[in-house]
C-alpha cells in the first residue's frame, strides 16, 4: 500500500487536534471540533483551510495563453492581468479531464491549481499537449526552488477584517478594492504570497493564499492567532463538503465526471464553457453533441425531516409513485443541523419546490423482500426532500465558482 502524503502543516493539524483522514492520496483533517461548529464558523466568521494538497502548476512564455485557450474551455484570452478564472479540461469524447483554477499573475505567466487528485494526471496532459512557447514547471516539486507553492484558504466574511489586519496600510487598500477573482501579489509576515480572492465555501468573501510550503506553518498560526480575535477556526475536509454542497458546488468524481460521468451542462455550469470563443478547445464538437442530447440536470435538496440516514453517492431519487428519476450525488448536514444535497434528475423533475423522495442504502444493500419477510426485518425507506434553488443566494456568502 502506498504511504499517504502529508502536508506541511500535519504536526499542526495534529496538535490541533484534528481528525486526521485519507483524501486523495494524502492525510489530511477531517475536523477538529465538529463539522457543523468549523461550517458555521466559516458562515458567521472565518473559517482557515489547508488546501495544500492541491496541485499548482506555472506556466509562462508567448503561447501560454493560446496554450491553455485550446486545453481549457474558458476564454483565456479574455482574462485580464490579477484576476482567477474557473474552467474545464476536456478530451477528445468531450468527458472532464479536470476543473481548475487558472490564475493570470503576469502578462505571460498563469498559476493552474487542479485537484488534488489528479495533479499527476493533469501535468501529464497538460506537458503532452502543451506548444511551443510554453515552460511549464510543476510548483509543487523542489525543482522550482523559491517559487515554489502551497494553498492555504481563508473563507468567511471576516475574512477581509484579518488580512488587512496583517498588511500594512497601502496594501490592505488594495486587498479591500480587489474584486471577486482578483488576484495579487504581496508580503505578508514576511512571506511572498500570492492573495487570490476566490474560494471553494460559496462565500464571496473569501481569499486563497499562495505561499512557499517552508513559510505555510507559519502564515497559518499567524492567521490563526490574528483571525481569534474575528471568531477565526481551524477548518477540515467535512466542513469543505458541506459548505461547497450547501452552495451548489461541484466535486469531481460527484457532480463532475465519476460513475455517472456528468459534464458543466448537467449542473447548470455551462455558462464556463465558451463554445463561441475564439480558439477551438479539445473535445468541443463531441461536448456540444452530448449537450444537445441531454435529459439530466442536478438538483440541490434539502431533507424535510431530521434524523433520517445522511445519502451517499448513487443512492437512488424516486418520485411519488416509487419510480427512479435520478441519483444522489453528495450530501452532508448544513449549518442549520438539516441534510443537504445534490442529485442529478430528469429535467422534468428538476423544478424548484418540488419533492423528491430520497433512499439513502445502507452500505449492505438488502436482497429484495421475499415473502413472508421474517417479522422485524427492515428495509430503507424513502424520505421526502425538498428542490431547492439551484445555487445558495448570492449575499455575501454565496458564489457559483470553485
Amino acid at each position: 500500500m502506498t504511504a499517504l502524503k502529508r502536508t506541511a502543516l500535519f504536526d499542526v493539524h495534529r496538535r490541533l487536534g484534528a481528525r486526521m483522514a485519507p483524501f486523495a492520496g494524502w492525510e489530511m483533517p477531517l475536523w477538529y471540533s465538529s463539522a457543523r461548529e468549523e461550517h458555521l464558523a466559516v458562515r458567521r466568521a472565518a473559517g482557515l483551510f489547508d488546501v495544500s494538497h492541491m496541485g499548482v502548476f506555472e506556466v509562462s512564455g508567448r503561447a501560454a495563453a493560446a496554450t491553455l485557450d485550446h486545453l481549457t474551455t474558458n476564454d483565456v484570452s479574455a482574462l485580464p492581468i490579477g484576476r482567477a478564472q474557473y474552467t474545464y479540461m476536456l478530451d477528445s469524447n468531450g468527458d472532464v479531464i479536470d476543473d481548475i483554477m487558472l490564475y493570470r499573475v503576469a502578462d505571460t505567466r498563469y498559476l493552474v491549481v487542479v485537484n488534488a487528485a489528479n495533479a499527476d494526471k493533469d501535468w501529464a496532459w497538460f506537458t503532452q499537449h502543451s506548444s511551443e512557447g510554453c515552460v511549464w514547471r510543476d510548483l509543487r516539486g523542489t525543482e522550482a526552488d523559491q517559487e515554489r507553492r502551497a494553498d492555504i484558504a481563508l473563507q468567511g466574511p471576516r475574512s477581509l477584517d484579518v488580512l488587512c489586519s496583517l498588511l500594512d496600510p497601502a496594501e490592505a487598500e488594495t486587498l479591500k478594492a480587489l474584486p471577486f477573482t482578483g488576484v495579487m501579489h504581496t508580503n505578508l509576515l514576511g512571506c511572498d504570497v500570492y492573495i487570490a480572492r476566490t474560494g471553494y465555501t460559496g462565500e464571496r468573501v473569501a481569499y486563497e493564499l499562495f505561499v512557499h510550503p517552508q513559510h505555510s506553518v507559519a502564515l497559518w498560526e499567524a492567521l490563526l492567532q490574528r483571525g481569534s480575535e474575528f471568531g477565526v477556526r481551524p477548518c477540515g475536509l467535512a466542513a469543505r463538503d458541506s459548505l461547497r454542497i450547501e452552495a451548489g458546488l461541484p466535486l469531481y468524481g460527484h457532480e463532475l465526471a465519476g460513475p455517472l460521468n456528468l459534464l458543466p451542462f448537467h449542473i447548470d455550469f455551462d455558462h464556463f464553457v465558451k463554445v463561441n470563443k475564439s480558439a477551438d478547445f479539445i473535445g468541443k464538437s463531441a461536448y456540444l453533441a452530448r449537450r444537445e442530447a441531454n435529459m439530466l440536470r442536478s438538483v440541490r435538496f434539502r431533507m424535510n425531516e431530521r434524523g433520517v440516514r445522511v445519502a451517499k453517492l448513487g443512492d437512488p431519487v424516486l418520485d411519488r409513485r416509487g419510480r427512479v428519476i435520478g441519483t444522489v450525488t453528495s450530501c452532508a448536514m448544513d449549518g442549520a443541523g438539516m441534510l443537504i444535497g445534490l442529485a442529478v434528475v430528469g429535467v422534468d423533475e428538476a423544478r424548484e419546490g418540488n419533492t423528491l423522495f430520497v433512499v439513502a442504502l445502507p452500505e449492505r444493500v438488502p436482497e429484495p423482500l421475499k415473502p413472508f419477510a421474517p417479522l422485524g426485518s427492515r428495509i430503507p425507506m424513502p424520505e421526502p426532500a425538498t428542490v431547492l434553488p439551484r445555487f445558495l443566494s448570492r449575499r455575501t456568502g454565496a458564489s457559483s465558482a470553485k
